[in-house]
This record gives structure tokens, sequence and C-alpha cells, in this order.
């Protein structure tokens, strides 16, 4: 099949371009390069069944033209949105014209070059602050971050897509993703404050945040059971995607972190029970409906951590 692939340069992105190459595909990939980097990508430009377009989504003109002329697709993954949740708290316009926005332009693409059908990450973000386990049925969702509210505003897009221009849509909801190539995250966060201090780890909150995390490769290898199990059934898919336990708090990561780094570095935690403006401190997560469907992980919130601290540390140099 040919692909196009959102923020193929980026975290999940250039993730999931390799394991569709790997499949046989033929892939395009599209990247601002803000925080994706054309290294995350090094295999794949090595192999003929990839190219890459340099363009700027969130303002579509011209280059989504380009992108277009490298069409028919048979299918759009789109990847690409902000990733920095405090940054679009600051100034909503970024979530604006790199989340909906690059939504619109996908959307736009699968209209001109006649793809029928979508993929869209979203979040847990969309559901906001709440006691409840979130759920597929779970509502009313009112997101607490511009981040949030961007993606639900993306959703609703996709949904209304698949009454007209498109077949199939997936609407993914992701937790926490930890792995290699991160180009955010409390792992990056945290690799790149030791890189600086090494003697000083500073975290944000008082550490108690808790969340569940999922490694880069097992989110890939669920995106893609999903629709492998769904492709025949037009219509709109939903589903949430996470691992089977209640998380690990920050303070885990951080010991993990500062373990693995050597253990000379003091842990200060700044204080409060979150991060920033916007930050969910702690949620559940129901997966039963992708357990259902024949999914599950096989690393727990913990061992995902420890294997994305090993992964950072070594991308970047953090030994």
């Amino acid at each position: 099949m040919r692909m196009l692939v959102t923020g193929a340069a980026g975290f999940i992105g250039s993730h999931l371009v390799n394991t569709l190459l790997f499949q046989g595909n033929l892939v395009v990939g599209t990247d601002n390069l803000g925080r994706g980097r054309l290294a995350n990508l090094s295999a794949a430009l090595a192999n003929d069944n990839f190219s890459f377009a340099e363009a700027e989504l969130g303002v579509p003109e011209d280059e989504l033209k380009a992108i277009a002329a490298q069409g028919p697709f048979d299918m759009v993954w789109h990847m690409a949105a902000n990733s920095d949740i405090a940054a679009g708290v600051e100034d909503e316009r970024i979530d604006f014209r790199d989340t909906f926005q690059t939504t619109r332009s996908a959307l736009a693409l699968c209209r001109e070059t006649g793809a029928r059908r979508l993929v869209l990450a979203s979040t847990s973000a969309v559901y906001g602050e709440r006691d409840d386990v979130l759920s597929e049925t779970t509502g009313p969702l009112l997101p607490i971050s511009n981040y949030g509210a961007m993606k639900l505003a993306a959703e609703a897009a996709v949904s209304a897509a698949a009454e007209t221009f498109l077949d199939t849509v997936w609407i993914m909801r992701f937790p926490n993703v930890v792995g290699a190539h991160a180009t955010h995250g409390v792992i990056y966060d945290f690799c790149h404050k030791l890189l600086d201090d090494p003697e000083t780890l500073s975290v944000l909150g008082n550490g108690s945040q808790q969340k569940p995390y999922l490694h880069v490769g097992e989110l890939v290898e669920a995106l893609l059971f999903i629709v492998e199990r769904t492709a025949d059934e037009h219509g709109r898919h939903l589903y949430n995607i996470g691992p089977e336990d209640s998380g690990v708090t920050v303070a885990e990561i951080a010991s993990a972190m500062v373990e693995r780094a050597g253990g000379g570095a003091r842990i200060v935690y700044q204080g409060g029970d979150r991060g920033w403006i916007g930050d969910v401190p702690r949620f559940s997560y129901s997966t039963r409906k992708l357990r259902d469907l024949g999914w599950r992980p096989q690393l727990s919130s913990r061992e995902a951590i420890l294997r994305a601290v090993d992964e950072c540390c070594r991308e970047w140099g953090l030994n």
C-alpha cells in the first residue's frame, strides 16, 4: 500500500515509518522538523520505498500541493501535533496551528489524493481531569489543556469526515508513550537536565504524579493490530491504547534515571501536585476494548519506563 505519514520525523512517526516500510509498504513522510529530526529517519531515508518532504502543515498553502503530488495514497497516518503541552498553555495559537490545523491539512490531503482511510493520533488528554476509569464511552469530555482541547476538536473533524469523503477513520487515544527518538516527555526532559547538570535533577511537581506508560514499540504494534483487525469495517473506530496497570510515579522515574546515569545526582522537587498548568497528575485508563479485540502489551508501565530510560540515555550519550 502507499501510505502518507505526517509527523514522520517525530517520536512516534519515525517508529511507525520504519515498521510500515518493514511490512513492504511505500511510504511518504512529511514533517516540519520543529521537534522531529532527520536522524530519526536515517534507516528510512536509505530505503527506496521511502520519500520525505519537509512541510509546515499548520499553515496549509502550496506545501500541501507538493505533498499531494506524491499521491495517490491508500491511507494517511496523522501523527503530527504539538507535543509541548506547557507551551500550548502559554500560547494557545501553538495547538491551534500544530494540532488542529495540521489535522485539517491531513483531511485536505485525503481529499486531494483519494485516500479513504485515516488514522488520528489522539490522547488521553481529551478526557480532562477525572476520578473514574477512562474508557472510550467516558463523558463529557472536558480537557484542561489547549493540547487536549485541540485534539478533541481534531477528533470531531475526523469524525465528520467519515460522513463524507472518508470510508474508515481510526481515533487512537494514547497515554504517555516512551522510548528511543523521544522529542518530549518526562524521560526526555530528565535526560537533558542531567546532561546540562550531572549533579542535580530538578523535577516539576512533588513527584507523586502517577500515570500509565506505554513503550513506543508496543504502541506501533497496537496501532497496526487495530487497523488490520478492523480494516473491513467502515465507519469510526475509537480505541484507548495503553498498559494494564495504574502506572508509575514521577519520583520512581527520576530515581531510575539517576541510577542509570551513575547515581550521583541529587533529586530536587519543585513542589505542587502537578508539573504545569494543564497537566493531569494522575488517571486510570481502561484498555478493555483493545484487550477484547485481541491485543495486550507485554510490558508493564515500569518495564516500559526502564527500557526507555536505557534507550534514551544511550541515544543522548548519558552514561
